[in-house]
């Protein structure tokens, strides 16, 4: 009878043991990591559009390894399979390239696919088979190239200079369209109509040459590149030698430094010049192009500009483009290096300073080396600035008329004498103001054109 009572607790402790077994076991399953559950993940929009050229590009993740794929490309009748593997070990992120089969099992007028991804994970639940994600994407099949036509445009640009191109560009995916120029991109403004664009762009007058084409990029990345026809013309810009004299360091450029915490430390004249003359210079000219790079999104009606005279009687002392260079003692010693990218202009102490075309105040406040700098937009990525003034007479945010006062001359900044610094840009590229100063160049390089393609477009 005992003994048969032993047996009776032998069994009951091997039951017990058994299902403490099979609960670690599952417990095991459950929280171990090559046990893990997650699924692996397919990174791709839901919708695409393929030119059937470039490649789709499929991003797989997982989170401990992924295992195999098989990519299926359908034209909602016949189905093909594009790909399909393994992976190597410890893989947990790869990028897949889908090409077009070369076989005809697809209708090749098809403008619907769909693309099945199928992806497993290394992991050791579902029976040792993992973990299994599938996603159905959309394609749109589209290898057609935007439609690109030039309407008019200035027929020359001058090296430093300015030009206006009215277009038509037509993709009902349409996603990029701009103007590139020598590594330049310049946005465009819709106009008049849709489908039709305007733009200003400029040649930055360190650029020997220029060649400038527009850019359509639709959603299935097909390029339209149209170059526009300038008649190129160079010019040469002057160059400069001035002595950086003991005065002018300890008075103009000491003042600057010592103004601003970056450079009030700096004992050394020639370490103080590079300071103020190249490194305030450029942060300061950073400030300019930042302001001066936006172009308003809303459709352009018309657009009408008066030449620039922004200063009475006011007489040429500096041109646009100069190139400087500073020496110190002996012409051989050459200390500091820089360009003028603006016009001076003076005529009485503390004058009128008016803007000649109706705009937008983007900037009034200190400038660094420009001093007291009022800054306008008006309009189609054509900016002016207001350098060195003793007085501003007008606020950012401001909405000034054609005439109205801005600001007083001065020698505010790095200016030695009263004067205007005028600057002119381009979406964030200086122009030469010359230009803009004759009506005559206006008249043939930017009403004229806007007036042959009004005649197109209003045929339309």
């Amino acid at each position: 009878m005992r003994q048969r009572n032993s047996k009776k607790r032998g069994s009951k402790f091997v039951v017990i043991a058994l299902l403490l077994l099979s609960i670690a076991g599952a417990g095991y399953v459950y929280t171990a990591p090559e046990f893990e559950r997650e699924k692996p993940t397919v990174e791709s929009q839901d919708n695409l559009f393929w030119n059937r050229k470039d490649p789709l590009k499929v991003e797989l993740k997982d989170n401990i390894g992924l295992k195999s794929f098989e990519l299926t490309l359908s034209d909602g009748v016949k189905s093909i399979i594009v790909g399909q593997g393994t992976f190597e070990a410890n893989t947990k992120e790869k990028t897949l390239l889908v090409k077009y089969p070369k076989s005809k099992v697809l209708n090749p007028k098809a403008k619907r696919l769909t693309l099945k991804v199928t992806v497993t994970d290394k992991s050791l639940w579902n029976l040792m088979q993992g973990n299994t994600n599938e996603k159905i994407i959309d394609i749109n099949v589209d290898y057609k190239r935007p439609n690109v036509n030039i309407l008019a445009n200035s027929y020359s640009i001058t090296q430093g200079g300015s030009a206006l191109v009215v277009f038509q560009a037509q993709d009902e995916n349409l996603e990029k369209l701009y103007i590139e120029a020598d590594g330049e991109k310049f946005k465009v403004q819709p106009y008049k109509k849709e489908g039709y664009y305007a733009a200003l762009i400029a040649w930055p007058f360190q650029q020997n040459d220029f060649k400038a084409k527009i850019i359509a990029v639709d959603a299935a990345d097909n390029k339209r590149m149209v170059d526009i026809p300038f008649y190129i013309k160079q010019h040469k810009y002057r160059v400069s030698w001035i002595q950086a004299r003991d005065k002018f360091i300890d008075g103009k450029i000491t003042d600057l430094a010592s103004s601003n915490p970056d450079y009030a430390s700096i004992d050394d004249r020639i370490d103080k010049l590079r300071a103020i003359n190249e490194t305030m210079r450029l942060k300061n000219e950073e400030l300019i192009h930042s302001l001066s790079k936006s172009l308003s999104s809303d459709t352009l009606e018309n657009w009408k500009i008066q030449k620039f005279y922004p200063l009475k009687n006011g007489k040429r002392v500096a041109s646009y483009g100069d190139e400087r260079h500073y020496y110190y003692k002996s012409k051989n010693n050459e200390v500091s290096h820089s360009y003028h990218v603006g016009y001076d202009l003076a005529s009485t102490k503390m004058a009128t300073i008016r803007s000649s075309n109706a705009g937008k105040v983007v900037y009034a406040s200190d400038n660094g080396i420009y001093g007291n700098m009022p800054m306008i937009d008006h309009g189609l990525g054509l900016y002016t600035l207001y350098g060195h003034c003793s007085q501003l007479l007008v606020n950012e945010g401001d909405e000034v008329d054609a005439g109205q006062a801005i600001a007083k001359t001065g020698m505010s900044g790095l200016a030695l004498g009263d004067h205007l610094h005028f600057g002119m840009l381009v979406q964030g590229i200086e122009v030469r103001p010359v230009e803009w100063f004759d009506q005559s160049w206006i008249r043939k390089n930017i009403d004229n054109v806007f007036k042959e393609a009004d005649k197109i477009i209003k045929g339309q």
